[in-house]
């Protein structure tokens, strides 16, 4: 199984008129595969695809692609609220070929009910052409993929692998692990509670942190794999800190501010509605890092 451990979900650096840095997109690239992770998660949230035209998101893969080389998978954004919309890109993708799974994410704003969801998934999973991870973040959708759902899923649709799970809810998330396919991967969707849902089974996550601190997010999490949770919970105690600093004015403002900070990224740019984290928090995350 490909997508255990540590991925990462990269942000997508702006130059300072607004176009895509395609050096130090590939520099990013560079530093979280030396720093350990295990895999890369392209145009997801943290990238800003929102608001990237579908040639500047193709453009992004590419680059992603050809710079990690095939030294670890890669698993690539493709979702919506229109699922007719989804499965004509899936259709259609032009680097099946090269990446290895599909992120597809809870359909938003619409508020479908269970049902419709589990219909959303099944079309998608049937066209896709490469294997597909649902993903639930209800703070952003505002519909949650409840656990039935997810596990009535699993049992129906080879295709579909496996879930980033960023509900926060470990009850939720225990269902799931309970009665999901054997071969079916739970990733958490959360760095501050990864450590404790690796307690109870989840086999990795899809991070944020890990495109400014891949050395040692990755480190804790290849510990829990092997059951040192005490050498683990080490780590997780020295990044606790940051963890909630790097979400306390939103994802990817506090991630670009690190990456900014220590020298990763070039411009501390974002794409509205997104603004740079205010100059107090710049300054926390700035002592926290130790920059």
């Amino acid at each position: 199984m490909k997508f255990k451990g540590v991925g990462v979900a990269l942000v997508t650096p702006f130059d300072e008129n607004g176009k895509i840095d395609e050096v130090a997109l590939g520099g990013l690239v560079d530093d979280v595969i030396a720093g350990g992770v295990d895999y890369l998660v392209a145009l997801g949230t943290t990238s800003e695809a929102a608001t990237m035209s579908e040639a500047e998101r193709m453009e992004v893969l590419r680059l992603i692609l050809e710079k990690s080389n095939k030294r670890v998978p890669v698993m690539v954004g493709i979702g919506g609220n229109n699922t007719a919309e989804v499965v004509k890109k899936l259709q259609e993708f032009p680097y099946a070929d090269v990446c290895d799974a599909v992120l597809s994410v809870v359909p938003y704003y619409n508020k479908p009910s269970q049902e419709g969801m589990y219909q959303h998934f099944k079309a998608i999973g049937a066209c896709s052409p490469l294997p597909v991870f649902l993903y639930n973040v209800p703070g952003r959708t505002v519909a949650n993929l409840a656990a039935s759902t997810v596990v009535r899923l699993s049992n129906d649709c080879p295709n579909i692998i496996g879930i980033k799970e960023a509900s926060g809810n470990f009850a939720q998330i225990s269902e799931i692990l309970k009665f999901k396919r054997h071969d079916f991967t739970v990733v958490s969707g959360d760095d501050g509670i990864t450590l404790p849902l690796m307690a109870i089974g989840v086999e990795g996550v899809i991070s944020v942190i890990a495109n400014a601190c891949s050395r040692e997010f990755s480190a804790m999490v290849h510990l829990a794999q092997v059951g040192k949770f005490g050498e683990a919970a080490e780590i997780h105690l020295q990044l606790s800190e940051l963890f909630q600093a790097l979400f306390a004015e939103g994802n990817p403002a506090g991630i670009k501010a690190a990456l900014h900070l220590k020298g990763i990224i070039r411009n501390n740019s974002l794409r509205l509605p997104l603004i740079p984290v205010t100059p107090a928090l710049y300054d926390r995350l700035r002592m926290l890092l130790g920059c």
